[in-house]
């Protein structure tokens, strides 16, 4: 005989409840928990097994059976989220909004932006509280950033052809970001540093002594991560158009030569740009002024500070040399190539809704 099982009771829907279902299913906006219990429903209603409503919706048979037994108990609302235990809410909406909207629009009389402390007095609420709205709404009033918004008048344009060059690269061409890192200082610290310990930070004087600096010229090549770089006293012009030569040299003969700078006037004075004249493969790319986010070098720039001259100790310039070189030849073994996502019309949507938050940007 075949297994009857244990028998279940009669799930009944009115053509009312069948139409608020259908909606609730059906609907854009409905959470997909309760459109996928609304589903349960109507299945069980034309009369198939828990097992077959299961395999048809993608959940499991328990599920189907917890959510029949809900509606044929409490019907429609049987189908909604019960209240979550605990105690019941103490602060209202509209003391959170009045705590979002204080922190946002106005700061203390006696400083510059809200602590947990100060907002708690303000709003008669708890520090804890103030903690958790300001989780809540990604709020940070003790943190501050820096930005700086280009006034170049072909900034458009630049933006449009940099991008351009790392998203769609030419045939038979190298595209070289290029920059200076100058006054990199030989810092020796006055005292021997503490090594790291168990729960103890490695800890060094907050004095130093100067020793020196030097100027560091890197190409980075944006599609194997390669670095040409030369390190110098200083870096005027003749430094960069010896670095120009370096770069001529080793960049085969057959292949252009893209190089993405930014406007400083090293790159524009008379003997650079007769030497431009004078190497044809060579092609100059500008970054808009106050835009140096878009040359791909800064970024490694960034890694060279954050892995070696930060924390370096060095008590001459031929050691602060000496650890760049090291540092930069180890790199070149292992290139690593940045990856270029945003196209331009990204960039300049994101910056225009930027703009729009800052009073008065248009004028």
């Amino acid at each position: 005989m075949p297994r009857t099982g244990r028998p279940k009771a009669e799930l009944v829907v009115s053509d009312e409840d069948r139409e608020q279902l259908s909606r609730w299913a059906q609907r854009a906006k409905s959470a997909q928990s309760l459109a996928l219990r609304s589903k349960i429903i109507l299945n069980c209603a034309e009369g198939a097994d828990n097992t077959v409503v299961a395999a048809r919706l993608g959940c499991s048979t328990a599920t189907v059976g917890k959510w029949r037994r809900r509606f044929i108990a409490n019907g429609l609302d049987g189908l909604l989220d019960e209240p979550r235990p605990g105690g019941e809410r103490t602060i209202t909406d509209d003391q959170v909004e009045r705590v979002v909207i204080d922190t946002l629009e106005s700061t203390p009389a006696d400083a510059t932006h809200w602590s947990r402390a100060s907002m708690a007095k303000h709003s008669g609420l708890s520090k804890s509280a103030i903690g958790r709205i300001w989780r809540a709404f990604g709020l940070k009033p003790h943190l501050v950033d820096t930005f700086k918004l280009s006034t170049d008048p072909q900034f458009v344009a630049k933006v449009r052809d940099v991008v351009g060059l790392y998203l769609n690269p030419p045939e038979r061409a190298v595209i070289l970001c290029v920059d200076e890192k100058s006054g990199i200082q030989a810092l020796d610290r006055s005292a021997p540093l503490l090594p790291m310990m168990p729960g103890i930070a490695e800890r060094r004087s907050f004095d130093y002594h100067r020793n020196g600096t030097a100027d560091l010229f890197a190409a980075l090549d944006v599609a194997s991560g390669l670095v040409i770089h030369s390190i110098t006293q200083r870096h005027r012009a003749v430094e960069f158009k010896k670095f120009l030569n370096q770069i001529d040299h080793q960049v085969p003969a057959d292949l252009d030569v893209h190089l993405i700078c930014d406007n400083l006037a090293t790159h524009k004075t008379p003997a650079i740009t007769a030497w431009f004249a004078a190497h044809p493969r060579f092609h100059l790319h500008f970054t808009p002024t106050s835009s140096s986010w878009l040359n791909q070098v800064e970024r490694w720039f960034g890694l060279l500070t954050d892995q070696q001259l930060r924390r370096g100790v060095h008590d001459s310039v031929a050691t602060l040399r000496t650890d760049i070189e090291t540092w930069i030849t180890e790199w070149n073994t292992n290139p690593r190539p940045f990856t270029w996502r945003r196209s331009a019309d990204e960039i300049l949507q994101r910056l225009t809704r930027y703009k729009q938050r800052i009073p008065d940007a248009g004028h």
